[in-house]
Order: structure tokens, then sequence, then C-alpha cells
């Protein structure tokens, strides 16, 4: 065991554990604390106004791979532009990239490489959090400046611990393909002191295809965690936490592998609350994150590329804070003010046309980094809920940002190297925004309905300013403008008898809406456009075990500047689930049905690598099986057949981009998903 890495170490003795848990009447009687939810998650649903809250530590079905995205993916309303089995980048209502906001434990993180292979989901571990929240659409200043399309909070819980004691949750996921996963989280102290600490562990090989074709995507990755609180009163909490992780991945999509996701973080979190009638709460965080990435492609691939062996080593540096203060004027009104800032630093190095892999290594770990942009913000906001005689509700908030990003890349492409310098170099861009909303909660008889309008500007991100302007091909990072949306949410959530349910829709309009073209070079260009669609979910419980649940997702954008369809936009999808429950034992079916895509703007898309159209899709569908059984309290077995009848099927939103050595995919096709897939997942929970 001392030569197996940390992560193995605890995967084998999460095992060991679970071995005897299974047949040790001790443990079960101290198991009878801690349950165990859902038995298979197929479709998060909706209970609030625009929030979505799941349990990331639930199974999910079809099984995701080891990352926020694919997690995401089983919320209706989300789709994952496809780089093989995982990191993919998520999209929320057809939109992707910094307009969706990624917070972990209330941190803003950011990818390094400038190809989106590492988006922020690609460092995120789900089963570790204890729950995720979406919220949708321009309709909360809290969380992020200009976040348009929603976010998505990925969250740990902080309280105090009411007696002396400790509990474990962990699981074992097995599967087809080399599917193997191992997690263990512990938390133990006092009412006083409390730490907990955690470990993940992923890997699977290369999957095959419904035609048995091998498509390159096989990965390793591994997380770990800890945080130390001082509680000294139930109202009262100091944690300070760390985190790293490493892993790698290979890519179906690309000319380069991920052969490093390393992660270094540290936080420190304070709450205090019910000071007084006035003061509910009062909160302050501040974190440091470090992301260092290295792509090459000799690393997961065997190297024929007659330009040779090279590698690129981004890295990002992320500092910032967050403070706040909740009152309660009265009983009818809450008031949150607080401010949040972040500095945020890319740097890059690397080395091409070497003549091996040795010398590839060599040479770009022999480079000093070199600052490429740095980016500041500041922000205030204020967000107050005030509830009506008739139990109705007003939620409004406003919160002004404060930008400013520097641009030091010597040239902006490696052709323009060869050409001329960059005329942005040195300059610095900076801007005052403002994002608000307001929204009207009311009630019916069968539940509640509500309307919001709401307006965010966005800054232009690292990704989009790295592009050439349309007019001029040279740099466009002064050029192109902040991006203005404002959309109307209305929506409803209700329940009659053995029925429940919800629908939330929108209507949007995108001034100076950040469009690429992916033409060599690739260049950006300010447009407007128009977003609309819905989300729809309905279960019935037609008998004392049974129920059946059906959602829909439907997006669609225009683009009103040429007049043509938005690019990079989800098809019309739908979910059937059929589930029986009885507190033993489970089982499920999953129907996904995926409509035919044929609105595209060929070429044209966002900040991912590969993230274009490419043509028009065919639609699918696909079936698959669960089962569950809780042979004790607090021990949890799923088992799954995903894609039964071994389809052969690919997401609209995938794209090759390079013809691989071995694999009979060519460029500028899509990437096949998974063919029938098998898992079995163990759960433990104790007190």
């Amino acid at each position: 065991m001392k030569s197996l890495p940390s992560p193995s170490r605890l995967a084998l003795a999460l095992c060991a554990m679970q071995t005897g848990m299974l047949c040790s009447p001790a443990l079960s009687a101290s198991a009878t604390e801690n349950t165990l939810g859902t038995v298979v998650v197929t479709a998060p649903t909706s209970a609030e106004a625009l929030t979505v809250v799941t349990d990331p530590k639930a199974p999910r079905q079809p099984i995701p791979a080891h990352d926020g995205a694919d997690f995401l993916k089983s919320i209706p309303g989300f789709a994952v532009i496809r780089k093989g089995a995982t990191d993919g980048d998520p999209v929320f209502r057809g939109m992707a990239g910094s307009r969706l906001g990624i917070f972990l434990d209330g941190q803003e993180i950011y990818g390094g490489c400038g190809g989106r292979m590492d988006p922020p989901t690609a460092y995120v571990y789900p089963e570790s959090y204890d729950r995720v929240t979406v919220l949708k659409g321009p309709q909360t200043v809290l969380y992020g400046a200009g976040v348009s399309a929603g976010a998505v909070l990925f969250e740990r819980d902080l309280r105090p611990l009411k007696e002396t004691g400790w509990s474990l949750n962990g699981s074992l996921t097995v599967g087809s393909f080399g599917r193997n996963d191992q997690v263990i989280d512990v938390k133990g102290g006092t009412p006083q002191f409390q730490i907990r600490a955690g470990a993940t562990h992923a890997h699977a090989n290369d999957y095959e295809d419904g035609d048995g074709t091998r498509i390159h995507s096989r990965y390793t990755r591994w997380n770990t965690q800890a945080a130390l609180a001082w509680t000294p009163d139930e109202h009262t909490a100091l944690e300070l936490s760390a985190a790293r992780s490493d892993g790698k991945a290979a890519y179906a999509d690309r000319g380069m592998d991920g052969s490093r996701f390393a992660r270094d973080n540290v936080a420190l979190k304070f709450e205090k609350r019910e000071l007084s009638p006035l003061v509910q709460k009062i909160w302050a965080q501040a974190y440091h994150n470090y992301v260092d990435h290295v792509m090459d492609n000799y690393s997961l691939r065997d190297q024929v590329n007659a330009n040779g062996f090279a590698a690129m080593n981004p890295d990002r540096i992320t500092v910032g804070a967050r403070a706040g203060i909740t009152l309660t004027p009265g009983e009818a009104l809450s008031v949150t003010l607080g401010m949040d800032t972040k500095r945020d630093t890319h740097r890059s190095r690397g080395a091409m046309m070497q003549a091996s892999a040795d010398a590839a290594k060599a040479a770009y770990r022999s480079l000093p980094y070199v600052k490429d942009m740095n980016f500041r913000q500041f922000g205030v906001f204020g967000e107050a809920a005030y509830t009506l005689q008739d139990g109705a509700r007003m939620v409004g908030g406003l919160r002004v940002d404060r930008h400013a990003a520097k641009d030091e890349r010597a040239c902006v492409d490696a052709m323009m190297c060869m050409m001329s310098p960059n005329p942005t170099r040195g300059k610095t861009d900076r801007d005052t925004l403002t994002s608000g909303f307001l929204r009207y909660e009311g009630l019916l008889a069968l539940g509640n309905w509500y309307a919001g309008l709401g307006h965010a500007e966005r800054f232009p991100d690292y990704w989009e300013r790295l592009k050439r302007d349309e007019d001029t091909l040279t740099s466009a990072f002064l050029t192109i403008k902040p991006e203005k949306t404002t959309q109307l949410d209305v929506g409803l959530n209700w329940q009659h008898g053995a029925w429940n349910g919800s629908v939330s829709a929108y209507y949007g309009k995108v001034q100076d809406y950040i469009l690429l073209k992916w033409v060599a070079p690739t260049r950006v260009r300010n447009v407007d456009a128009t977003i609309y669609g819905l989300e729809a979910d309905a279960t019935w419980r037609f008998a004392r075990s049974w129920s059946t649940t059906a959602t829909l997702a439907w997006a669609q954008g225009a683009n009103d500047t040429d007049g043509k369809a938005l690019a990079q936009q989800p098809p019309l999808e739908g979910r059937l689930s059929l589930d029986y429950d009885d507190g033993t034992f489970s089982y499920g079916a999953l129907l996904r049905l995926v409509a035919a895509q044929k609105r595209v703007d060929i070429g044209s898309g966002n900040i991912v690598s590969n993230g274009q159209d490419i043509g028009k899709s065919s639609g699918f569908g696909v079936l698959s099986l669960n089962a569950g059984w809780r042979p004790k309290k607090g021990v949890l077995l799923t088992a799954g057949i995903d894609n039964v009848f071994d389809r052969a099927y690919a997401e609209h939103l995938s794209r090759t981009g390079a013809s691989l050595p071995g694999f009979v995919f060519p460029a500028n096709t899509r990437i096949n998903e998974p063919g029938r897939n098998a898992w079995l997942k163990v759960q433990i929970a104790l007190n």
C-alpha cells in the first residue's frame, strides 16, 4: 500500500470498512441516525421559484462522469458540450461560458486552458458536496457579476455538532469501460470544534459507442479536502479549509489531452447568526485558488504528428473575498447587503515542435511563466424580500461592479507573432456595469406563481478577449463590448392530490451578445440576440410506492443582427421515468428523448475550442434501467444499465477537432456517446 497514491489507499480503506459494516450488527445500530435519500435520481425537479436543489450524493442515471458538468446534465435545461467522457462545458438554456456562474462554497474559480479543456466544473467533485443549487436566470445579485444564464452553487454544510461524535459517508462505484470511483467523507468533533476530511478518486478507460467503436476518453482524477471549524456556540462558526486535486483526461475532440489538472485551494469563512432582532446574520469569506494545467500530445495518445511533440502549461491564480450582512427590519422584510472582490491572473508557458516527449517536458519546464492577462473586479450588492399580507412576496436586487482587464500578450496568436506585435499590449480596459432584478411571487390554490424581470451586464472574459477583432483582424481586447441581457422569467409550481410539478419560461433580449466565428483566424464580434424557452416537470404518484415523472426542456436563440439562428443551442429534450420504491427495494426506468436540431449557424459558437455548429443533427431515444436495495438503514446498493439497447448516437453539442491515431472518427464530426453501460454503486452513511 505504501506504493499506492493517497486516493488509492483511502479507497482500499473504505472498501475494507464497507465490507465490515455490511455484516456488523454493532455498526448497524450506530447507522440509524443517518439516512440515505433518493435511491436513483433521473431528473431533479423544481419546488421553488427559479430554483432547483438536488443531492449530489444520490446515485444518478445515466451515471455521470466524475465532474460537475456531467452531473448538471441530469437537471432539465442543462446540456454539455462534449469532449469525450469528462470535462465537458456546461450549457444552461443555450448559454455557456461565463454566462453561467459556477461557485464552489461561495468561491468563483476559473480554468486555465485557452481552449476550455478545463472549465470550472472540471475541478468539481460533486459527491464531495452536500447540496447543489441551481438559480435560473438573472434573478439574483448575490452570486457573481454579470451572471445572465444563472448560477450553480456547490455547497458544503457548516453546522455546529449537537454532541460529541462522528459521521461517515462513503461510496464505491464500478461499471463498464473500467469505471471505478471511490468517495469517503468523515466529520467528527465536539459542539465547540469539528474537523471534516474527505477524498474522491475516479477512473475510467476509453469507452465504446453502440457500434463497438473505441472513443479516446479515458481519465483518472483524485481530490482531497479538509476543514477545521470553531463553533463556540450554535450561532457562530469560523472555518479554515483546504483542497488539493489532480488528474489526467483524454479528449476525442482535439489534438491534445490533459495530463495535469492540479488545483490548490485555501479558504477562510466566518458566520454569525441571530446577533439581534435586526441583524439576522453576518458573514465573510476569503479564498486563494491556484490552477496548474498541462496539455500535451504524447502522454495519453500515440504521437504521429509531423509537427513533433508539444506541451502547454497555463496556470491561473484567483484571490477573492466576500462579505455581507442580512437585516430583518421587520417580520415581513429581509435585506441582504454585501460586497465581493477578486483578482485573477493568467499565465502560460509551452514548447512546440520538439523531437521527443522527454524533450518537450524539459523544454516547457525550463521556461518561466509569462503573464498574458489579468482581471480585477469589485462589486457591491443589495437584495431584499418583502412578504405581503396575503403571503405573496416581492423580491428585488441591485448590484454595481467595477471591472478592469489588462492585456499583457506580446502577440494575439502564433500567426500574428510572425507578422506584428499585439497592438493592445499594456492597455487596460475598465468599465462599471450594473445588474438587477424585480420579481413578484404570488399564491394560488394549487401552489405559487412568479414573474420577474432581470438585467445582467457581463464583462468580456479571458477567452473572448483572446480572439481577433472581426473587422481589423487584430486584437479584440479593447473593441469587444460588454454583453447586456434583459430577461423576463415567469413560472408556476403546483400540487394537486397525487400530482405535482412546475413550469418556468423565459424571454430575453441580449444586446451586444459576444459571438465567436471559428474560421481561421478565429474572431469575435458583438451581435444582438433573442433567447426564449422553457423547462417543465410533472410527477404523478399513482400508487403507494409507484410514481412517474416527465420533464421537458426547450431553448431557442436567434441572431437578430444576421437574421439567422443563434449558434450552439441544444435541441428539445424530454425525459420520462417510472419508479417503484417501498423503502427497501426500488426499480426504475428512464426514457430520454432528444429531438433533431435543424437551427444552426455553421462555424459560429462560443468560447469552447470546439463549441461551434458543424451542421444539423438527428434525434435519438435512449432507455435506461435501475434497481436499488436498502439492506439496513445507512446502507444503499444501486445498480443500473444505461443505454439498454446499445444505441449509437451523438449529442448535438459535440465536435471532433482532430483525427486521432488509432481511432476511426475523422475531424469535424460528432463524438458518439457510450454504448450499453452497466454500473453498481454501494453507499454507506454512519453516525
